[in-house]
C-alpha cells in the first residue's frame, strides 16, 4: 500500500448543505494532481446528516466529541494518515479543487504554508468589520508578538507538516487554535510560507459558527497570554 501523502482535513458541525461538495472537490483534486491522500471529515457532534453525507462523498470521518474548533482539528490531526495535513472549512468558503500551491511548499520543506485572503475576498465573503479591521489588527498583533511576516492570521486554509505540528503540544480548543498554531511554528523558528487564496462566501443558510466579539478576545488573550482555555 503507498504511503499516503497528505491528508486534507475539514472540521465540521452542522455543515450537511456543503460538506459533501467539499469533500467531492478535495477528492477531485487528489486524483487529478496524482497526490496519494485521504480527506478526513472531523466531525465535531453534527446533529444533522453531515457524517454520512461525507462519509457517501468519500471521507473518512471521525466523531471528535470535545466541542471546539481547535478540539476538532487536534482530534483530527492525531488521527490523521498524511505525512502533510491540509485543514479547510468545509462550508464552501475555500477551493479544494486547486490546492497545488500548498502542496509544491510543502514538498519544497515549509512546515507551515498559510493561506492568505486579504486580496482575493469575494463580494459578500466576509463583512466589513472583520476585513478592515479585526483581522488587520489581530494579525498585527500575532506578528508583532511572535515574530513572524504572515498576513493573514484567519485564513483557515493552510498547510502543514504532521509530525512537526504534533511536536508543538497544540491545546487551545476554540477558534484560538488559528493563532496558536501560527505562533508555536513561529516561536519554534519554523520558516512559515504565505501564498494567495481566494475567500468565497459561506454556502450555508444557517448562522455561522464564528462569534466576533467572543472569538476576537479568545485570540488576544492567547496572543498576551498563551493561554486559549
Amino acid at each position: 500500500m503507498d504511503e499516503i501523502e497528505l491528508t486534507i482535513l475539514m472540521p465540521c458541525l452542522n455543515e450537511q448543505q456543503t460538506v459533501a461538495q467539499c469533500v467531492r472537490l478535495a477528492r477531485q483534486f487528489l486524483e487529478e494532481n496524482d497526490v496519494c491522500g485521504e480527506v478526513l471529515v472531523a466531525d465535531n457532534g453534527s446533529t444533522d446528516n453531515s457524517a454520512s453525507l461525507a462519509q457517501e462523498a468519500g471521507a473518512r470521518v471521525v466523531n471528535i466529541e470535545k466541542r471546539g474548533y481547535g478540539n476538532a482539528l487536534i482530534g483530527g490531526i492525531n488521527v490523521a494518515r498524511g505525512k502533510y495535513i491540509i485543514m479547510g472549512d468545509c462550508d464552501m468558503s475555500y477551493d479544494f479543487l486547486h490546492l497545488n500551491g500548498f502542496v509544491e511548499k510543502l514538498r519544497e520543506g515549509y512546515p507551515l504554508v498559510m493561506g492568505c485572503r486579504l486580496d482575493n475576498i469575494a463580494p459578500g465573503a466576509m463583512p466589513f468589520s472583520h476585513r478592515y479591521i479585526g483581522v488587520p489588527f489581530l494579525s498585527f498583533l500575532g506578528r508583532v508578538r511572535f515574530h513572524t511576516k504572515v498576513r493573514d492570521f484567519h485564513c483557515g486554509l493552510r498547510g502543514f507538516d504532521r509530525e512537526k505540528a504534533l511536536g508543538l503540544g497544540l491545546s487551545c480548543g476554540g477558534m484560538e487554535f488559528a493563532t496558536e498554531i501560527i505562533g508555536k511554528f513561529a516561536l519554534s523558528g519554523a520558516e512559515i510560507a504565505e501564498i494567495p487564496v481566494t475567500l468565497s462566501p459561506d454556502g450555508r443558510s444557517g448562522k455561522p459558527h464564528l462569534r466576533s466579539i467572543r472569538d476576537g478576545l479568545r485570540h488576544i488573550r492567547y496572543i498576551f497570554f498563551g493561554n486559549g482555555k
